[in-house]
């Protein structure tokens, strides 16, 4: 009963091949950091829009004695902006001012100090406007300190 056990010594050939498969795991390591440096560095939005949106069930109120909305209309022509408050031209310099001056008539009731804090501003513009004017108009709105500027949405017309 003899049993022959082979050893791993000796001077017999080995069955070793080189490895020829290529080592992913660096591979995977510095794309996982590169993805984190990413996530982290990625930009913000830093213009913000604030939307009000109305309730779900809007109760018909009566309209206000004294208290109208102003419409500021832009028209973009072939890259030229104009504006129009409550359909009156106005040009760029002097906007601000035609826009508190018809905020005024428009919100009689109310002070002069109370016009900024309490008057709605209706931004209306057309499909081919940029919005980018759009936006720099609300911004300068708000930066002058009116506080409901909005943007006036029409259903489109087929």
């Amino acid at each position: 009963m003899g049993a022959k056990i082979a050893s791993g010594g000796g001077g017999g050939r080995r069955d070793t091949q080189p490895v020829v498969d290529p080592n992913v795991i660096p591979f995977i390591d510095i794309m996982l950091v590169l993805l984190i440096i990413f996530m982290v560095t990625a930009p913000i939005p830093t213009v913000d829009v604030r939307v009000d949106l109305p309730p779900p069930n809007p109760q018909q109120r009566p309209p206000e004695v004294g208290r109208a909305p102003t419409f500021v209309q832009l028209n973009d022509d072939n890259g030229v902006v104009s504006y129009t408050v409550d359909g009156e031209a106005a040009s760029l310099d002097g906007l601000l001012d035609t826009v508190l001056r018809h905020a005024l008539e428009n919100n009689y009731v109310l002070s002069p100090v109370d016009v900024y804090a309490e008057a709605r501003i209706f931004i209306r513009a057309d499909q081919d406007t940029a919005y980018g004017n759009v936006i720099t108009l609300m911004s300068r709105l708000q930066e002058e300190g009116y506080a409901k500027v909005g943007i006036f949405a029409e259903r489109a017309q087929l």
